[in-house]
């Protein structure tokens, strides 16, 4: 069953593209907390003010567990059409007053106060960016999403329009992404990311998009986290674009098509970074310089998208003469590299050299055993094989000769239980306590 519709025509892979209580506000909203240090709690607009003490109600939520995220249609009480964010609920007043209580004539002066604060908010900004003031409810409408005045600056900067749209539109196309998987607390970096997307409809642009992904086999749950790792995928053709390079994918690279969800979801990027012969000079020059068949080098580039774009000069030969300068053959590069494909992009000084280094002069190790266990390569030094090593020594359950390069591979609870024999806590413990004094080592080198 085929995956799309591929009646591609020619491959383009180019982008588509009163003043005393307005005071006493101020000063009540700079004592609030910050949105960096909220993370996703998020204040909504003032809706109500006291009678008494003529300051804003505020309600503070978690969006996480907001179950009016999608509504975007409702409206309060007196006709305002309300975020996604507000309620129209009383509030207790404290004193077993009711809210009905506060006539039309306060109403009315409410909502006035809080279109004066609003302007006060962004009146610096509407000057430095020469903003209109019809704009700012986006403005204010965005906040919620964590974003702030340097924040507005440079999207004018990047794409100015983006910051003149009605806000009712940005509502609805980022409810919509909401709707397809994206959290909350992405909204912000990818707006930041590709501004545009404000602008992209959901009915001519976000939906196709969306509706492509599905067809590649990518899981429901993972469609949001790809949206929020390559934004600008909404910015190319489905069928003018996306499409062929799926194509290529297939049918110039060799990816098997029920391998096309696993690639993309590895690398999303993958979707709009340029075509070229880069692509298959890479896999040519794998086959060649490891002397391997295409199946293994397919096999290398499924678990690793990323090696077709890693340059072969900087990137793909140091690290093969690496390998083979500790006594690898081809076969064992190949068996490795298969296995454990990010080695290509690990750094040689900084994390294959010193591994090497560690598994000779203290694991007692020789080369042929990484052949063996290529995982060893992935694993952090300083988190788990060095640790590891350091602790059943200091236990006096470290095996005479080679050590097991096994005993890096399970999780901690494993390793304590199977090769310790003690709890998850004292091995914690030895292991931070290993940390610092390395640190420290570090530290008075410098």
């Amino acid at each position: 069953m085929a995956l799309f519709s591929l009646s591609t025509p020619t491959l383009n892979h180019s982008a588509l593209h009163s003043h005393s209580h307005a005071s006493y506000l101020l000063n009540f909203a700079a004592s609030l907390p910050s949105h960096a240090a909220a993370g996703s709690v998020y204040v909504s607009t003032f809706r109500r003010f006291n009678r008494r003490n003529c300051y804003s109600r505020t309600r503070v939520a978690s969006s996480h567990s907001n179950p009016k995220i999608l509504k975007s249609n409702r409206r309060s009480r007196y006709g305002q059409s309300l975020s996604a964010y507000d309620t129209d609920e009383d509030e207790d007043d404290g004193d077993g007053g009711s809210s009905d209580e506060v006539d039309d004539e306060e109403d009315d002066w409410s909502w006035e106060e809080a279109g004066s604060f609003t302007k006060s908010r962004f009146s610096h900004l509407s000057e430095e960016l020469d903003l209109d003031e019809r704009y700012f409810p986006l403005l204010e409408y965005l906040s919620t999403f964590g974003l702030k005045e340097s924040h507005f600056i440079q999207m004018y900067e990047r794409h100015m329009p983006s910051l003149q749209i009605n806000v009712e539109s940005a509502k609805e196309r980022l409810e919509y992404l909401l709707s397809a998987g994206v959290k909350h607390r992405d909204i912000r970096k990818i707006i930041l990311r590709q501004p545009q997307i404000l602008e992209y409809t959901v009915e001519n642009n976000l939906k196709s998009h969306v509706s492509f992904l599905h067809s590649l086999g990518i899981p429901e749950s993972r469609i949001g986290q790809i949206i929020t790792a390559t934004p600008s995928l909404f910015s190319y053709s489905v069928e003018n674009s996306l499409k062929p390079t799926v194509r290529y994918l297939l049918d110039e690279i060799g990816i098997q098509e029920n391998d096309i969800s696993k690639v993309v979801q590895l690398s999303p990027q993958i979707l709009v970074q340029r075509i070229d012969n880069s692509w298959t000079t890479r896999l040519r020059f794998l086959m060649e310089e490891l002397d391997a068949p295409r199946q293994s080098i397919v096999k290398m580039v499924t678990k690793h998208p990323q090696i077709l774009h890693y340059s072969i000069a900087d990137g793909l030969l140091p690290r093969i003469n690496f390998l083979r300068s500790i006594g690898m053959r081809n076969s064992d590069i190949l068996k490795v590299s298969t296995s454990i494909t990010q080695v290509f992009s690990l750094s040689l000084e900084g994390n294959l050299k010193p591994k090497y280094m560690y598994l000779i002069n203290e694991l007692r190790n020789e080369v042929h055993s990484l052949t063996k266990y290529p995982m060893y390569l992935s694993l952090s030094l300083d988190q788990r094989i060095r640790p590891r090593h350091r602790f059943l020594v200091s236990l006096k359950k470290a095996p005479k000769g080679p050590f097991p390069l096994s005993s890096f591979v399970p999780t901690d609870e494993c390793f304590c239980q199977q090769w310790a024999g003690t709890s998850l806590d004292k091995y914690l413990d030895f292991r931070q306590r290993l940390l610092l004094k390395d640190f420290a080592k570090k530290y008075e080198r410098q």
